[in-house]
């Protein structure tokens, strides 16, 4: 086994090992939270806390332009218990790694290296990314191109990181069906590029329980959400269009054990239990 291989399989087993070690909910997936849905009046670690007392282990937070204000998440987290799976790259959309504008991808570079390097601070595995995104100055072949060869560049750097870049498929007209986001995947040869899939997202153009099944073992995160297609309006769980019981059987069929997400509205401690208990009855 060459150097990068066996960097890159030290980073798919580190995230087994978050999957053995955390507690599942219903099909064997991890309940964690977003930052943002938790009261943000609190101090971190009162935050960190209720998030806790409410039956979440586990977390997702935003990168930060401020690496201190990072180590403070990271020390408040680590008081209450909190363990920190994830880092949303905050800067994919305003300066996408497929722009043509030489500058702009200049920042989605640094932003994803800052990404990177605060998910080894948090002994989070995966830096989650929005690839590309098709506008008036990008076409779809374009957004393809230079967002590959901008990841290409950012792979190696993952590996001795030992962090997982995870693409997410969002409404950026990009990765439109299950096999282009499969064939976008496969063409790194890298176990350090994988999926983060997002239920709630598919449903305005596709099946979420088929795209589970057809990117299969390639998903290494997942976001919870819920989406009524006739107003076209994220919703809370259990109240929109998603079939959960088919969603938990995808889930099931491929063996999914790692962390599920919410990416919804936040709210006070009687709100965060009420989607906490929701999340246990629709994948329980």
């Amino acid at each position: 086994m060459d150097r990068r291989s066996l960097i890159a399989g030290m980073a798919i087993a580190a995230a087994e090992r978050l999957s053995a070690s955390s507690p599942a909910s219903g099909a064997g997936v991890q309940k964690s939270i977003l930052i943002s849905m938790l009261p943000g009046e609190l101090s971190y670690l009162d935050r960190f806390k209720l998030a806790v007392d409410v039956g979440f282990n586990l977390m997702e937070v935003r990168s930060l332009q401020d690496n201190v204000e990072a180590a403070r998440i990271k020390d408040a987290a680590d008081k209450a218990g909190l363990r920190i799976h994830s880092v949303m790259n905050g800067i994919h959309w305003r300066y996408p790694l497929s722009s043509p504008i030489a500058s702009e991808v200049e920042a989605s570079m640094a932003g994803m290296r800052r990404s990177l390097r605060q998910a080894k601070l948090y002994g989070a595995g995966v830096v989650l990314l929005v690839p590309a995104v098709v506008r008036s100055d990008t076409t779809y072949e374009q957004a393809w191109e230079r967002s590959s060869k901008q990841i290409r560049i950012l792979v190696p750097e993952a590996e001795k990181l030992g962090i997982t870049i995870a693409v997410e498929e969002v409404w950026n007209k990009f990765l439109l069906t299950a096999r282009d986001f499969n064939q976008f995947i496969d063409q790194f040869e890298s176990p350090v590029v994988r999926a983060y899939f997002d239920v709630g997202n598919i449903v305005h153009y596709g099946v979420p329980q088929h795209w589970i099944r057809q990117l299969g073992k390639r998903i290494v995160r997942v976001h919870l959400k819920d989406y009524v297609r006739q107003t076209r309006q994220f919703v809370n769980l259990g109240e929109g269009d998603v079939n959960w019981p088919a969603v938990r059987g995808a889930l099931s069929d491929i063996g999914y054990t790692g962390p599920a997400t919410l990416e919804i509205k936040g709210g006070d401690r009687s709100y965060l239990q009420d989607v906490s208990a929701r999340v246990d009855r629709l994948l329980g």
